[in-house]
């Protein structure tokens, strides 16, 4: 066993070809892949979360995909104890792990580490996503600039997790969610090499269309439907899912929903290229940049 440890972070936006670059990369590597997207965790959601198929999940050992039911309340600190003490596991055997995902902020907390937040009681939440479902997120947004002017400035304002997250915080402690907001960088006993994938916008978001389109005819609106009676649910909170939810309450027709699918998943997208612009570490291939390449400039940041 080598005495270098290596996580290899594969990033981008939704619908980037993240999945077939993972795999390949280990397949070379002879590596597992470790999924940080924050909504394949869940065994309910499979064709609006995008989850990489059978045949792949076949091809290479992936863990923490289908590991829990949308019943679990989850969150990144919970992600990054429990991804954490699998890779002091893990490179005890092993010198190369692959990570992939879309969900930056779990992404830095494997690298980083996580702001340690009070835990508060969980009928906070409840109440939380039953006035943004019956009152819409803007009375949340109006209460969030009263109770935390600071991190309402920073926060997207269009992502109702963040939203609910925090008020969930003030209303627990009574204090503002930024005041927890105070992280030390960790140092991780392994070198961390982060690899994005590059679109052209406007192909990019034709490429998110298409998605949407494909998964319609796999079965999403029967997905979502056998979830309605949950969408209460944190894990349900999101694209893909709320707005076919709207539709059947009667708010929408099934064609504007599924426009409006296509619509926040390219915001979606916008926000993560957004944030993983700000990564410095990272660095960026194109998206006809072939495995065989991107596996050379991997192993030229090894030497």
């Amino acid at each position: 066993m080598s005495n270098q440890k290596y996580l290899i972070i594969v990033a981008g936006p939704t619908a980037s070809g993240k999945t077939a670059l993972s795999v390949d990369f280990a397949l070379h590597f002879e590596a597992e892949i470790i999924s940080c997207d924050s909504r394949q965790f869940y065994r309910e959601m499979n064709i609006g979360t995008a989850k990489p198929e059978e045949k792949v999940l076949a091809s290479v050992k992936h863990h923490f995909v289908d590991c829990m039911s949308i019943e679990n309340q989850y969150n990144v600190g919970h992600f990054e104890r429990e991804a954490i003490a699998f890779l002091d596991e893990y490179f005890l055997q092993k010198d190369i792990a692959i990570m992939v995902g879309g969900t930056g902020l779990y992404i830095s907390a494997i690298c980083n580490g996580v702001d340690d937040f009070p835990e508060v009681d969980q009928s906070i939440r409840h109440e939380l996503t039953y006035e943004m479902q019956n009152e819409g997120i803007e009375k949340l947004l109006k209460e969030l600039k009263q109770l935390d002017p600071n991190y309402y400035k920073k926060v997207d304002l269009n992502n109702p997790h963040r939203i609910i997250r925090a008020l969930e915080i003030c209303r627990g402690t009574g204090k503002p969610f930024s005041s927890f907001q105070n992280k030390k960088i960790v140092h991780r006993p392994f070198n961390v090499i982060k690899v994005g994938i590059k679109w052209e916008r406007q192909v990019l978001y034709e490429r998110i269309n298409r998605r949407v389109d494909l998964m319609m005819d796999a079965g999403l609106l029967q997905e979502v439907k056998s979830l309605y009676s949950k969408r209460h649910l944190n894990a349900l909170q999101t694209v893909g899912y709320r707005e076919f939810f709207d539709h059947f309450d009667g708010k929408t027709t099934l064609e504007q929903a599924i426009e409006l699918v296509k619509r926040n998943t390219r915001r979606y997208a916008k926000r993560q290229m957004t944030w993983f612009r700000k990564d410095k570490d990272m660095f960026w291939i194109k998206n006809d940049t072939t495995s065989i390449e991107a596996i050379a400039q991997v192993e030229k940041a090894m030497l």
